[in-house]
């Protein structure tokens, strides 16, 4: 291997069985890539909620402290010990971070398909992204078209696939239209672009007017409040409008899945011709995919007997649609990169940078419009 690429620094995120975590730099070697394998040089890998998960795990970030030197930083947290149980399986493991990125290939195995991508942009899913040279199979590869630099490709898997698997499974699942929680984000202005141009309905749930003014610009049709006074109310009407049945909800916790559900059945039984007791027959659905608010979940029945409330993740709907189903899907994002499923970001950091406090405490918010790209060979 030539010189550039032996070796790079990797972020590595430990929880030690004393209940510490402790987020590190660690050069590794990179593996020579076999037959059927590439060398990329990362150049993007954006910081997604759930990279997050892995990332700093269920440490009190409120206990955070920075230790190491500037080009070696060392960030520790308390786990505290009712959260020790969900992380058994990674205790005292040194565990490398980041779903996705993009870069630049810089060495190929020997087989056609790993030659054909020499020299070229490419993005890539597999794990392992934060680190500064990737060896990765050729199929976990995605050539960039002509002209798109790594940054406006990173971000080209987790959120644009988690969209427009939302309207997949509402279209398998019979639904007509869809509701979306924290409708403003990255991954929600995506869902946005993607229901206008396929002509589904959507409702949007934000919790800002300024997040709503994000929705209303590309577009959005129907944005409903959470935090105003008259949220059931208007709720209520834009399900009434849309007819949607299902939801995926990005907040978790606290009463929202149980308020949509509500809402959904108030707005079947406007067009009810006759009173039951156990509530419409139209089945309601709530998947939630996120945890912004990683406390429980409540739900008060006041929506008959037709509903659930289950978990939805991206991998498991992609291992179950099956490979021809996906690479249709990701030839869509390819296609879209620049339209559709653009992101944009706060601030490119190093893996350096992505350590200091400052910026720890802004994307551990998982705040709308405060995306973060690492950039591992920023100089």
């Amino acid at each position: 291997m030539s010189a550039e690429g032996r070796s790079g620094l990797q972020l590595r995120s430990q929880i030690k069985k004393s209940g510490e975590l402790e987020i590190s730099l660690v050069d590794v070697p990179t593996p020579e890539p076999s037959a059927d394998e590439v060398v990329v040089r990362v150049e993007a890998t954006p910081i997604n909620p759930s990279d997050l998960g892995l990332l700093v795990g269920a440490a009190d970030m409120s206990t955070v402290k920075a230790a190491g030197s500037k080009d070696a930083p060392i960030i520790t947290a308390r786990v505290p010990d009712a959260a020790m149980r969900a992380m058994t399986g990674r205790l005292d493991q040194s565990m490398p971070v980041g779903n996705e990125g993009a870069g630049v290939v810089i060495r190929a195995g020997s087989s056609d398909a790993a030659k054909a991508l020499m020299g070229k942009n490419v993005a890539m899913i597999g794990g392992a992204m934060y680190t500064q040279y990737r060896t990765i199979k050729v199929s976990d590869c995605a050539v960039l078209p002509e002209g798109t630099a790594p940054a406006e490709g990173a971000s080209w898997f987790v959120n644009p696939l988690t969209a427009l698997g939302m309207v997949e499974t509402m279209r398998r699942e019979g639904h007509k239209a869809l509701v979306h929680t924290a409708a403003a984000s990255n991954l929600g202005q995506m869902l946005n672009k993607i229901c206008l141009k396929d002509g589904v309905a959507l409702v949007n749930i934000v919790r800002k007017p300024e997040q709503a003014e994000i929705l209303n610009k590309i577009g959005a049709k129907h944005i409903v409040d959470s935090t105003s006074p008259t949220f059931l109310e208007d709720l209520t009407e834009a399900l009434a409008e849309t007819g949607a049945t299902i939801a995926f909800d990005a907040i978790g916790g606290g009463k929202l899945a149980g308020q949509i559900l509500a809402c959904m059945e108030a707005a079947i039984n406007r067009s009810a011709k006759v009173y039951s007791r156990y509530g419409s027959n139209v089945h309601k659905q709530v998947y939630i995919y996120g945890m912004l608010d990683p406390g429980p979940t409540e739900l008060y029945r006041s929506f008959g007997m037709t509903w659930s409330v289950g978990g939805w993740l991206l991998f498991p709907f992609l291992m179950k649609v099956g490979p021809t189903e996906m690479a249709k899907l990701r030839q869509r994002v390819v296609s879209e990169l620049k339209t559709t499923f653009a992101s944009h970001y706060t601030q490119v950091v190093s893996l350096q940078e992505a350590l200091q406090l400052s910026h720890l405490a802004v994307y551990g918010r998982r705040a709308t419009g405060e995306k973060y790209l690492i950039n591992p060979n920023k100089a």
